[in-house]
């Protein structure tokens, strides 16, 4: 159904590119759209995941460089019965994480040194898991995908603005509108598949980590910590925000459009609900999960 619903995005994505290219230069304005929709559509399915992850500076480590991140992630992989993915830390002091890939065989997890530094293990545990639902619901292909696009989309409209409209009509308002409303599309497109999806990816992920109380805690540092601290790089790269397990973007006004999080109140209270609901033996959970900090910040 994933698949599906991204070959329906990236068809619309390109109508909306031809859209904004007959503002622009008319009939053959379209043609060049079409074929700048049909590369980037390209470049968004293969190689999107690790443009995202270069974007935010991660670097991929092994179970040598961090072995207690890599095994509770490997942990976890083995319950929701995946592949083990790639794992990235990103050098950032706001606590968050995210999963990219095309597929879980093609699959990677990262998390920031801020998140690694401020959870406890079990916390992270149910952080990770949460991407891993991510993964193991194949939400990562259509997640990274519209990141690229909508970065795109925004980076077309802005010179749609510049170039004024149509040259054949002379009509600057075409220009105008398209920046108006095609990041708009973007952002639409974003909220669409993000809200419900985090929700999902809370319940599945607290069933791979048998914890949902850990999750719920984590979920509130992170809000805490993401309120305090800035996140440049999504600062820089809004259109990736959607990605992030709680939104990065606080520092500017307009960070507020890119807001695709439920409120991390109703997620906690979820997840509240299924534990009491399930009646998890939280201390068998965390029992499974390494809680050494010997090595400093998991590494």
């Amino acid at each position: 159904m994933n698949y599906f619903k991204t070959g329906l995005l990236l068809a619309g994505m390109t109508a909306l590119f031809m859209f904004i290219g007959g503002a622009i230069g008319g009939q053959q304005g379209m043609v060049i759209a079409f074929l700048f929709a049909i590369g980037t559509n390209f470049f968004a399915y293969w190689f999107s995941d690790s443009m995202v992850l270069r974007m935010h500076g991660a670097k991929q480590v092994s179970e040598q460089d961090a072995p207690e991140f890599y095994r509770i992630i490997a942990t976890l992989a083995e319950r929701a019965q995946l592949p083990v993915p790639k794992v990235y830390i990103m050098n950032n002091p706001q606590p968050n994480a995210f999963a990219t890939g095309r597929n879980p065989s093609n699959a990677a997890v990262a998390a920031t040194t801020g998140l690694l530094q401020m959870l406890t293990p079990r916390e992270i545990a149910g952080v990770m898991a949460h991407e891993l639902a991510h993964i193991k619901n194949r939400d990562t292909l259509i997640m990274t995908v519209t990141a690229t696009l909508a970065g795109a989309i925004s980076m077309l409209a802005n010179f749609a603005m510049f170039f004024g409209g149509n040259r054949e009509n002379r009509n600057p308002i075409a220009g105008i509108l398209v920046m108006i409303l095609a990041p708009m599309a973007a952002m639409l497109v974003q909220m669409a598949i993000s809200r419900t999806r985090e929700y999902a990816a809370d319940r599945v992920g607290a069933e791979i980590a048998n914890d949902p109380e850990a999750l719920a805690s984590a979920l509130q540092k992170i809000e805490q910590g993401a309120m305090r601290i800035d996140n440049y790089a999504a600062e820089n790269n809004p259109a990736t925000a959607h990605m992030f397990i709680i939104n990065p973007l606080h520092a500017h006004a307009v960070d507020s459009l890119f807001s695709t999080h439920p409120k991390t109140a109703n997620r906690i209270a979820k997840l509240m609900e299924f534990a009491g609901q399930a009646g998890r033996n939280i201390s068998t959970a965390a029992s499974r999960i390494p809680s050494s900090r010997s090595s400093g910040p998991w590494g």
